[in-house]
C-alpha cells in the first residue's frame, strides 16, 4: 500500500498567516500589515503559556466556590451565598430556570474548560492520534464559550447596582466575585495562548513516513558463480 501523500501546506509554500485577523503574508515578514500582529510561523512556547495560565485560573477558581459570591443585608439579617448556595437558594424559591443557568454558566462550562483546554495541550504536547477536526472544534467552542462564564459576575455588578435601599436592603459582591472574574479572564487568556496549528502538525509528524535504517537495506547480490 503506497503512504499517504503529503498535503501542502502554507508553511510548505513559504507563507505565514497572521492568528488575529487570517491575513497571509509571505514568509519573513515581522508583522501583520492589516492589524500589525507580530507573525510566527509557529509559537514554540506557547504550551508553557498554556499551562501557566491554566494554572493561575485554577488556583483562582476553587475560592471562588469556597467563598462567598453575595452578600445580602435586609434589615438586622446578613446572608452570604456561595455559587452553589445561590442556585440552591433559586431553587427552593421556584426559580429552578434561573438556578439551572447559574449552575451551567458558573460551575459546569468553566470546568469544562479546564477540561478541554488540557486535553488540547496534552494531545498535542504527546502526539495523540485523534481526529484533528475534531480537536478544532474543540479549541474554537472553548473559544467561543469563554466569554459566557460571566453572567454570574454580570447578575452580581447588576444586582449590587440595583438593589441598594439603605437599611431596607442592600446587595455587594463577595470576595468570590474577583476570584471568579480572574479564573474566566485566565482560562480565556489560556486557550488564546493555544496555537493551534500545532495540531496538525503533530498529525503530520506521526503519519510521516520513517526512513529506511541501513539495517533494513536489502542486501546487495553478489555475482553469481
Amino acid at each position: 500500500m503506497s503512504a499517504p501523500q503529503h498535503t501542502p501546506t502554507a508553511q510548505d509554500a513559504g507563507l505565514i498567516g497572521c492568528t488575529v485577523c487570517a491575513k497571509v503574508w509571505p514568509r519573513g515578514t515581522e508583522f501583520c500589515g492589516r492589524c500589525g500582529e507580530p507573525l510566527r510561523s509557529r509559537d514554540t512556547r506557547s504550551l508553557s503559556r498554556v499551562w501557566a495560565y491554566w494554572i493561575a485560573g485554577w488556583f483562582c477558581y476553587v475560592p471562588a466556590n469556597l467563598y462567598p459570591m453575595l452578600r445580602t443585608q435586609m434589615l438586622q439579617s446578613d446572608q452570604a451565598s456561595t455559587i452553589v448556595g445561590g442556585a440552591i437558594d433559586l431553587y427552593a424559591h421556584g426559580a429552578a430556570g434561573v438556578a439551572l443557568i447559574v449552575l451551567v454558566a458558573s460551575v459546569a462550562i468553566p470546568i469544562a474548560k479546564f477540561v478541554a483546554i488540557a486535553y488540547l495541550a496534552i494531545s498535542v504536547r504527546r502526539g495523540w492520534q485523534t481526529s484533528g477536526h475534531r480537536r478544532m472544534q474543540l479549541y474554537e467552542f472553548v473559544e467561543f464559550i469563554g466569554r459566557w462564564s460571566m453572567i454570574d459576575v454580570f447578575v452580581v455588578a447588576i444586582l449590587s447596582a440595583l438593589v441598594q435601599l439603605s437599611v431596607v436592603a442592600s446587595i455587594h459582591p463577595g470576595p468570590a466575585a474577583l476570584t471568579f472574574a480572574l479564573s474566566v479572564v485566565l482560562t480565556m487568556m489560556s486557550a488564546r495562548s493555544f496555537d493551534s496549528r500545532m495540531i496538525w502538525d503533530s498529525l503530520e509528524q506521526d503519519s510521516a513516513p520513517e526512513e529506511a535504517s541501513p539495517a533494513d537495506a536489502p542486501i546487495p547480490e553478489g555475482p553469481s558463480a
